[in-house]
């Protein structure tokens, strides 16, 4: 019986090429993305040798979109963006003006149309934050005030890509090109009302967002933590999947939005998790592949003879993108009173173009907007200027120390613009000290913190163990708080993981327990009410097993229930007889 191996030929000659391109990428110290778009034109209609199906790769594109904007959403930290607001937002809202501004007059002037004109400038007004965190990453410059601002910026040009793939398809007709799938043109949203169309758009973006926002962090959580107590690592990554794909594929049914926008809400939503990091890693992977194959097949749309047909176009677009763009943002910089350096590092970070000018160019191909030449043009310019970025991070480098071991100049265009900056750091470490506190709030062990605090787990493989990290809730009390009174009903046990506590019964002092010690389990284990009132003597952590999640846990791991439950045991005989002989006060593990 014949198989069309159309589907596995694509998917495996991409691979195999995007990693031999990718590899020699980053043996030339270039970021692989440009591997992965040369191994797309390896495998396009337009160079010789093996053809991939272009229909079947732009699916596999959709979803490698999706998966991009959901780990972008996953990522997103308004915190961060909120300490650098006064510089990254205004900044790169002019910067954007001012590129598309220059790439439409360059179309216009070309005979391009408005509409052609206005999506290959707004491609090439944003810069790629996959590209600009590996240069930062070489630098170990990410953490730094400089490095938080460019990723700022970005951060803000995504968002405006964001709100720019919302509006392009309800403008699309009017700037000249046609409903998505209508290649002939429309006649019903061209021939309403422009305010009534734009207006049911923002109605359905505003509803999708509203429950986005509302039902999503209340439900998709909870979700997430009833999948993970079922100790599946594989159900746990195709709910996060299912989370991502399924927003993205509902959004765009439903309320018409993009599938981008929808996998970005979906990444949003999750961030707000406990459990947004353990998605975040198991979702890499396919995270990972399916943008390999996304960059595949754009560069499989992507026309090498354009360079020859239209060299001085290819050269044009190149200079907007690595002179114009850079000279834009380093002018808004400077007149935003911010010092040389800053300047130099947002220019060069703007100097290339990537994911977002690919989606939006797709969608300008879909609507009839752009011609063929445009996406040909785009993709010269991504190519090229993401393979000249790492140089022009050399130069602005050499240019930053240049300039600070000069007096006069490190007087005039650092030490003298340092008002906003110090401002700024500010706001940085505040932002990074609030941040640290949330997630000391949030977290509770490593899987190896956990064998490291609790003997009763060194048995746990690391697999096991993160398994039940992820069921963990963190309580926190204060001095002379109660936690547990007798004749309460059992709901959880307790590992203690700083502080200190007093076991008692009828008014006896017990016990004290100490960081790495439990207690709550012996009611959980024979069904009874609690028999002893436990009570924090100083400022205490606990990592908490609700009644259900200890119950099973037990179940999985029978050799921990019998260890659990011969101590439980000895501890209450241990009870009776120092209530019974009122003895001075020992330390037996109790409760």
């Amino acid at each position: 019986m014949p198989h069309d191996l159309t589907l596995i030929s694509t998917i495996a000659v991409s691979f195999a090429l995007a990693f031999v391109f990718g590899y020699i990428a980053n043996i030339l110290r270039l970021p692989p993305l440009v591997g992965y778009l040369v191994a797309g034109i390896a495998v396009g209609p337009f160079t010789p040798g093996f053809v991939a199906d272009t229909a079947i790769a732009g699916q596999l594109a959709e979803i490698g979109v999706m998966l991009l904007m959901f780990g972008v959403g996953l990522h997103f930290s308004i915190a961060d963006l909120l300490a650098v607001r006064r510089i990254a937002i205004p900044g790169a809202v002019a910067q954007i003006l001012l590129a598309t501004a220059m790439g439409l007059g360059m179309m216009m002037l070309w005979g391009w149309t408005l509409g052609a004109g206005l999506v290959l400038g707004l491609s090439l007004s944003v810069a790629s934050t996959v590209v600009l965190l590996k240069a930062l990453e070489e630098r170990s410059a990410v953490s730094t005030p400089n490095g938080r601002i460019a990723i700022g910026w970005l951060i803000v040009e995504d968002l405006a890509m964001v709100l720019a793939l919302v509006l392009l398809p309800a403008f699309a007709e009017v700037l000249g090109g046609h409903a998505a799938g209508d290649a002939h043109g429309g006649h019903g949203a061209g021939n309403q009302n422009l305010f009534m169309v734009l207006g049911l758009t923002l109605v359905k973006v505003s509803a999708f967002v509203a429950i986005s926002l509302i039902l999503g962090p209340r439900v998709m959580p909870w979700v997430l933590r009833q999948v993970a107590r079922t100790g599946s690592r594989e159900l746990f990554t195709l709910s996060v999947l299912a989370i991502a794909i399924g927003i993205a594929y509902g959004a765009s049914t439903f309320f018409g939005v993009s599938f981008a926008l929808g996998a970005f809400f979906a990444g949003m939503v999750l961030n707000e998790s406990d459990l947004s990091h353990k998605a975040a890693t198991n979702s890499l992977p396919l995270q990972d592949a399916f943008a390999v194959l996304f960059f595949v097949s754009v560069g499989m749309l992507f026309d090498p003879t354009i360079i020859m047909r239209e060299p001085v176009m290819v050269a044009a677009v190149v200079l907007l993108v690595i002179v114009g763009k850079s000279l834009a943002a380093f002018a808004i910089v400077m007149i935003l009173g911010y010092p040389l350096s800053t300047a130099l590092t947002v220019s060069a970070a703007l100097a290339q173009v990537g994911e977002f000018s690919f989606i939006l160019a797709g969608l300008g191909l879909a609507h009839g907007l752009m011609p063929k030449d445009g996406m040909d043009l785009i993709l010269a310019g991504a190519l090229l200027s993401i393979t000249l970025n790492p140089l022009t991070f050399s130069i602005t480098d050499r240019v930053t120390k240049w300039i600070r071991a000069n007096p006069r100049l490190k007087a005039k265009f650092e030490d003298g613009r340092q008002t906003h900056f110090l401002a700024l750091q500010g706001e940085l470490e505040a932002a990074r000290v609030k941040a640290a506190a949330k997630a000391a709030a949030h977290k509770t062990f490593s899987p190896e913190e956990l064998a490291e605090r609790f003997p009763l787990f060194t048995g746990l493989n690391p697999e096991q163990r993160e398994v039940l990290v992820l069921h963990f809730v963190l309580k926190t009390y204060q001095p002379g708080e109660r936690i547990i009174r007798a004749g309460d009903e059992a709901d959880a046990v307790y590992f203690i993981s700083e502080g200190e506590v007093e076991v008692s019964v009828n008014g006896r002092k017990i016990s004290r327990l100490h960081a790495g010690d439990y207690f709550g389990e012996m009611a959980l284990i024979t069904g009874q009410p609690r028999s002893a009132d436990v009570t924090a003597l100083d400022y205490s952590k606990f990592a908490t097993l609700s009644q259900r999640d200890f119950r099973r846990f037990l179940q999985r791991f029978p050799d921990i229930r019998k260890q659990m439950a011969a101590i439980a045991a000895e501890r209450g005989e241990m009870n009776r007889q120092l209530l019974e002989d009122e003895p001075e006060e020992t330390t037996p593990k109790s409760a």
